[in-house]
């Protein structure tokens, strides 16, 4: 009795330590295997997958098993796979009466559940020993894992030929399509291949394959899974031949997911699919058009207003390895050109530093050495804010930029999303404004993008308080839903009213004399576009929003070669609007009422209105708007009773005096305004008895600049060149007297320009009219 008790004394705990071994017997991780990266769209269509490292066409696990297949691979692998505990004792006992009569291993009796044990074990040796323990580890996978997940770990792990390994890359490299697609012969046919993998390979047993095949569909007919018609069009079918190349929608996306840190996984994108094949022809077409002049890369990015998601993105063109067709150029820094002009315009209305048509001079400028030029390398004298955004002119953008402080800029575009500028701020200077910065255009879309998103989300909260800086955020390519902030703030980075201002402005589809003349792009949808074009023509912008899409579109060379009519109105925004007029809907932007205010303002100045303005009309302006500066371009001048003179009352009559309103602007934006605006009337002169007073500026250095640095090539010959000292005055009948260094060099009159042959070093210039007005200048010649 005793030793009977002992012997149950010791069961015991061995029992117990047995089943301890059994429950853990199971690794936690059954694969550790390499896989591939799989992106698919937003509705899970397969756009692209890489090799895993291992070689492999490895998918990350699944859930989705085709019905046919599961129907398919049980009657061939495992026909009463649901009933048994992950051993079936009757395949086993014909494995062994099998195996006896042919006196080797010619059948297994494994079930899928061992079967399973067995790819997890990575094919160990076929003895006896192995199949216990396959057989006791399959039990225990049977108390883990439900029937239809032990189904689906052995379709994502069962070798399919070759380098093919899971249901899934099989299904892509022999059919060139999703499981969800498979035949009936299709699906027989993976279900008998894991059997034999070797069967596969073109030219080598392919009608063992088809027997097999056609075996297994045979059954099917039988077990009445099949009707007749199915079975004999499933038979007529061929075997695949030679492996197809997997689907490359988004190669360059695909990669970025590998460099993000994505490798081996599945990503669901937020992708559209056939917005992206869109995309990708569109790109293509134009690549055709564009490498006649040598211009060989173009990027195109659309994203969702909402939220921000990616619904196309193509890094380059098929431009070959030549070309550099691998690099992903929605990544690329690239130089800005004038793309970043709409954010400057919305922060200057923001600050009600300008009204939108607000004139900004546009005439030679040189600031500490910088000299910027138009595109057109001509100049207005003075130009409407909104007209000067539109025509993308560099000159007024300086002026603004100076006037916003170029340190305030750069701190806005890093709060916005800008991450491409890793030197100080005084390392731009204003250059900023004209291509001095990098770029990227996923950032520069998202910046759009998010402006527009902090405009249409401004109408999603009552009240005041509506802004949420958070909706200032970079784009994102993995779906995601659109997110309304609940703690709303006062303010954001840029106001709805100035958004909406710089978006109706950027709708003008005439844009006159920029870059490459009148252009006139035909689309019946509203958009909101600006281009851009980097110094030496190498970098060509477009980038446009309305109230669902942001689109932006680079071209270029990825070598940073400059082409002649690479431009972003010649290059990018044919593919823009292309783009465009694929997307459906037309979506435009509400009117911010709460934040936009009406008030008069001077039609010819743009300004508030002041008392001598003649001609008036109403704008809608920003709240700091109200606290801009009048009018500051019309004068009361006092005239002769004929309007011919200007006179006072030291050589007139009073009763002879008449007032009179007068736009008037500063000597040199007027020489230049006038060539353009044959309406401009300038300020009458004085009567010749009549001493001129000293309120308006009578003269003006054109050229050189005060303290302006310049550089004067000798001629040919090796003589000294000369320098073209250039001046206005409002008296078209005046001369001047030019003096260099208090020299006495020269007259003019009518045409104030003078060629003389300074010596380097610093100089002083001074002017003097008939009337003793002057002006005076310093500059060096190097």
């Amino acid at each position: 009795m005793r030793r009977l008790a002992r012997k149950y004394w010791y069961a015991g705990p061995a029992l117990i330590l047995l089943l301890v071994g059994y429950y853990f017997s199971l690794p936690t991780l059954l694969f550790v295997n390499s896989y591939s990266t799989v992106l698919e769209d937003r509705n899970q269509k397969l756009l692209g997958a890489t090799i895993a490292p291992d070689g492999q066409w490895r998918f990350p696990e699944g859930n989705v098993i085709p019905e046919n297949y599961k129907t398919a691979l049980v009657l061939f692998e495992d026909k009463r796979f649901y009933s048994h505990p992950g051993v079936d004792v009757r395949a086993l006992a014909r494995a062994i009466r099998q195996n006896f009569n042919a006196g080797k291993i010619s059948s297994g009796g494994s079930t899928l559940s061992m079967q399973v044990i067995r790819l997890a074990r990575k094919d160990k040796p076929r003895t006896y020993f192995e199949k216990v323990i396959e057989m006791v580890l399959a039990t225990r996978l049977e108390f883990r894992y439900s029937k239809e997940e032990i189904l689906a770990l052995y379709a994502a792990h069962a070798p399919f030929g070759g380098n093919v390994v899971g249901l899934e890359a099989a299904c892509w490299r022999y059919f060139g399509r999703d499981v969800e697609e498979l035949s009936w012969a299709e699906a027989a046919l993976l279900a008998v291949l894991p059997n034999n993998p070797a069967l596969i390979h073109p030219g080598k047993n392919r009608a063992a394959l088809k027997q097999k095949r056609d075996r297994l569909l045979g059954r099917l007919l039988q077990t009445q899974a099949i009707d007749s018609l199915t079975y004999e069009l499933s038979i007529a079918e061929a075997i695949p031949g030679q492996p197809v190349p997997l689907p490359q929608a988004a190669p360059h996306l695909l990669l970025r997911t590998v460099k993000d840190g994505r490798a081996g996984t599945r990503i669901f994108s937020s992708v559209d699919g056939p917005l992206q094949e869109h995309v990708q022809q569109v790109v293509k077409y134009h690549h055709e058009r564009l490498k006649g002049n040598q211009v060989f890369n173009a990027a195109a990015l659309v994203l969702d207003i909402k939220t921000g998601n990616v619904l196309a993105y193509v890094g380059n063109t098929p431009a070959g390895v030549a070309h550099n067709e691998s690099v992903d150029l929605v990544m690329a820094r690239r130089s800005t050109g004038s793309i970043l002009k709409p954010i400057l315009f919305a922060a200057l209305l923001d600050e009600g530093k300008i009204l939108p048509a607000t004139l900004q001079p546009d005439v030679p400028t040189v600031i500490n050495g910088f000299a910027p030029r138009n595109f057109s390398k001509q100049y207005d004298g003075a130009v409407p804010a909104n007209q000067a955004l539109i025509r993308s002119l560099n000159i007024p953008a300086v002026h603004q930029l100076r006037d916003y402080r170029y340190e305030k800029f750069y701190d806005l575009l890093k709060h916005i999303g800008i991450t491409t500028l890793p030197q100080p701020a005084d390392h731009y200077g204003l250059s900023l404004i004209l291509g001095g910065a990098e770029g990227t255009l996923w950032e520069i879309t998202g910046v759009y993008a998010s402006m527009a998103r902090t405009l249409t989300n401004y109408f999603s909260s009552a009240g005041t308080v509506r802004y949420n800086r958070k909706d200032f955020h970079p784009p994102h390519y993995q779906q995601r839903d659109s997110l309304l902030y609940k703690n709303t703030e006062a303010t954001s980075w840029l106001s709805a009213g100035a958004l909406y201002q710089t978006f109706d402005a950027l709708q003008e589809v005439f844009r006159p004399g920029e870059e490459t003349g009148w252009r006139l792009f035909h689309t019946s949808k509203q958009i909101a576009w600006k281009t851009g074009t980097s110094h030496g023509l190498r970098d060509a912008w477009a980038i446009g929003v309305n109230g669902q899409y942001a689109v932006g579109v680079w071209v270029g060379n990825a070598d940073g070669e400059g082409r002649p009519g690479l431009t972003g109105t010649e290059a990018a925004a044919p593919l823009l609007f292309e783009i465009f007029n694929y997307l459906p809907g037309n979506a435009w932007f509400l009117k911010p009422q709460q934040e936009l205010h009406a008030v008069g303002v001077c039609s010819q100045s743009g300004m508030r209105i002041s008392e001598w303005c003649p001609q008036a009309e109403t704008q809608w302006v920003t709240e700091k708007g109200l606290q801009s500066g009048v009018c500051k371009y019309h004068k009361l001048l006092h005239l002769s009773a004929d309007g011919r003179y200007q006179v006072h009352s030291g050589c007139e009559p009073v009763s002879q005096i008449k007032t009179q309103p007068w736009f008037v602007l500063p000597p040199v934006q007027e020489y230049y305004f006038k060539t353009k605006n044959i309406s401009y009337k300038p300020m009458p002169a004085f009567k010749r008895n009549c001493e001129q007073p000293l309120t308006v500026a009578s003269m003006e250095i054109i050229y050189p600049t005060n303290y302006a640095r310049i550089f004067i090539p000798r001629e040919l010959d090796g003589t000294p060149g000369q320098v073209l000292l250039q001046a206005t005055h409002r008296n078209a009948r005046a001369t001047i007297y030019w003096h260099l260094d208090k020299e006495f060099i020269g007259t003019t009159a009518g045409s104030h320009k003078l060629a003389v042959t300074p010596q380097a070093g610093s100089h002083s210039l001074l002017l003097l009219d008939e009337d003793g007005n002057t002006v005076d200048l310093m500059f060096t010649v190097q």
